[in-house]
């Protein structure tokens, strides 16, 4: 019997490259004329995977977390990668907002990727293993048939295709 081909279905985000992104966003933050002396600041921790924004006012804070995206974008991370919370009351009448790095797939998500490739009849076999999802198959067109069919679908997280052998 011929080995099965297989791919990795996983949602990861290069630390680096968001921390690269970090650091240009905070030289902007001193740069920018509008920005300047505005007293926002934001704070990126690797080890929680998460941003801590303080603004002085929700349209300030806005304005940071969109020179924050343009950065991401421009080193190749997906926006849906970072999920921002609502914007909270701080002390001194300002604003924080958080925002979250999405690392993994929940097993919720896992199982509705699960299901919905199981729903369209492919020739495969998908077992989920903790935060990523294999798929494997006798036939590669049958899994080039699942990559085309996952990425037209929108699961709210970016998900990338590793390890195809």
């Amino acid at each position: 019997m011929a080995k099965d081909s297989s791919f990795d279905i996983v949602s990861e985000v290069d630390l680096q490259e968001v921390d690269n992104a970090y650091q240009q966003t905070l030289k902007e933050l001193v740069q920018r004329y509008d920005l300047k002396d505005s007293g926002a600041s934001i704070e990126f921790s690797k080890a929680d995977k998460t941003f801590t924004l303080h603004a002085p006012s929700d349209f300030i804070g806005k304005q940071v977390i969109d020179v924050l995206n343009t950065k991401l974008v421009r080193r190749q991370i997906d926006l849906k990668s970072v999920k921002w919370g609502k914007a909270e009351i701080a002390s001194g009448s300002t604003v924080r907002i958080k925002g979250e790095l999405v690392m993994g797939i929940e097993m919720e998500l896992a199982r509705k990727i699960n299901k919905d490739i199981r729903d369209q009849k492919f020739k495969v076999k998908v077992q989920i293993e903790g935060d990523k999802l294999r798929v494997s198959a006798a036939v590669r067109d049958e899994l080039q048939a699942v990559i085309a069919f996952v990425k037209g679908k929108d699961y709210e997280i970016p998900l990338q295709f590793i390890n195809y052998r």
